[in-house]
């Protein structure tokens, strides 16, 4: 095949696979100028995954020297892309005169997060060192709740005046633009910073130059508080699909702005929690799997092997109470692994579906009730079809008698119904007491059922087989 069908992306992959490789070489050689120069042939998202890769092949030394042989805008574009623990490595080391040029030419909300990684001291240096207007605003955004809008927020925006006619809404855009994080949506403000409106540059180019902005704005936007969860406003950027969101306080004054830029990390973050806890895995680094260290890896995984460990010493109780029963009909027990396997997938299967349905909007608390009577239908069906094909595999290939295989069926049945109703009941009411709905699914959905399963299957032994 030729080269003519390599897709793009491949041949970017392969671009970069050369250069790091060469970089490595040209490091063993220490000769750091001749990487430099590599380096600058890529944008600052692959300069910065590859400085990530240089740390994890030699060290973090080597990782700072490279990037304080970037060119100084560069560096900077650079250091937004990694990640808040590699930031604060190199600011660790790097001097203050440095630290100050990165930090003053940072976005706002980029140079927030940086801050509230600091050490206080660190901190306190910096701000020391910062114009007193900026410091008193950065102290503000310090002070809200991590994981809100609040501290996702940026105050970078452009606002506007009702009464502004579009010709000077146009010019005072151009004005001040450059400086702000997004020019695509505008903020019509009142007395007293109050948000009153808000319209997009689309509105303003379209429109005749004398027309007024208070004709034009939009007069009931969608807003986030300042205190709303983050998850909370990813809902909102999913549901409206805007490029920015204004946050107001409890005066309906506009603070901030959040952008769809900053949502992205957050759901990438939200996204990538729900499944480690959804894997029983309760990691507060943030890191990379490869950066993370062993003891890391082993304090994040066995607080939660150990809670379900126990919880089997509850299954383990209830196989000990069925002694006689399994005693008395043995092929009971080869079933046993089907059904517990059986019944944590279909509550694995709801779990799932309603976790994914919360956190998308599409299901609210209050639908509960619909949600559990199609479950029981889903289950009863499943139950039913599962059941039909396991009754003639029982009696016809592996010769029991049919009241074994009644038991089976009926408890197959049983199980399924009961496991999809935990299964979709369980993250509803986790989240009704507030608890994180991911930690009902995985694991110790598995739990659960395996104990339900046995406690159903040797139920219905006694019922069925007199024993």
């Amino acid at each position: 095949m030729g080269m003519e069908n390599v897709s793009p992306v491949v041949e970017m992959d392969q671009a970069y696979d050369e250069t790091i490789e060469k970089i490595f070489e040209l490091l063993e050689e220490k000769k750091y100028f001749h990487c430099r120069d590599e380096l600058l042939k890529h944008n600052e998202v692959e300069i910065a995954e590859m400085l990530v890769d240089i740390r994890r092949k030699f060290d973090l030394q080597r990782m700072v020297v490279l990037f304080r042989a970037l060119p100084k805008d560069i560096s900077v574009d650079v250091f937004a892309e990694l990640s808040v623990d590699d930031q604060i490595d190199i600011i660790n080391i790097i001097t203050d005169p440095e630290i100050k040029y990165i930090l003053d030419e940072l976005d706002f909300d980029d140079m927030i997060d940086v801050l509230e990684e600091l050490p206080s001291n660190i901190v306190d240096k910096i701000l020391d060192k910062t114009p007193k207007s900026e410091r008193r605003l950065i102290n503000t955004f310090l002070k809200y709740k991590e994981d809100s809008a609040g501290a996702l927020m940026t105050p970078e925006y452009i606002n506007l005046k009702k009464t502004d006619t579009v010709r000077e809404a146009l010019e005072h855009i151009q004005k001040v633009g450059l400086d702000r994080e997004t020019i695509y949506t505008c903020y019509v403000l009142d007395r007293g910073r109050k948000l009153i409106g808000v319209i997009s540059l689309r509105a303003l180019v379209i429109a005749p130059d004398d027309a007024i902005v208070g004709d034009l704005m939009v007069d009931d936007p969608v807003v986030a508080h300042v205190d709303d969860d983050q998850e909370e406003v990813s809902e909102l950027f999913t549901r409206y699909g805007y490029l920015a969101i204004p946050v107001v306080d409890n005066e309906f004054r506009l603070v901030g702005i959040v952008t769809v830029d900053d949502i992205l990390d957050v759901i990438e973050e939200e996204v990538t929690e729900d499944i480690e806890r959804m894997g029983g895995v309760i990691d507060t680094t943030d890191r990379e799997y490869l950066d993370m260290s062993v003891w890391q890896h082993v304090k994040a995984r066995l607080p939660w092997l150990f809670l379900l460990m126990c919880s089997y010493f509850i299954t383990g109780g209830i196989l000990a109470g069925f002694e006689d029963a399994m005693s008395a009909v043995i092929s009971l027990v080869i079933y046993m692994p089907m059904l517990m396997g059986t019944g944590g997938n279909s509550g694995s299967q709801s779990s799932t579906l309603v976790i994914r349905g919360m956190a998308t909007g599409e299901i609210d608390l209050r639908d509960y009730y619909k949600v559990m009577w199609k479950e029981m239908r889903v289950g009863i069906i499943v139950g039913v079809c599962l059941s039909v094909l396991n009754y003639f595999r029982i009696v016809h290939l592996d010769h029991n008698p049919p009241m074994v295989a009644i038991t089976v069926c009926v408890s197959m049945i049983l199980i399924v119904i009961i496991a999809k109703l935990i299964g979709s009941m369980l993250p509803m009411l986790a989240k009704k007491i507030g608890i994180d709905p991911a930690l009902m699914a995985g694991p110790m959905m598995a739990s659960i059922t395996d104990m339900i399963s046995l406690t159903t299957y040797f139920i219905m032994a006694g019922i069925f087989l007199h024993i």
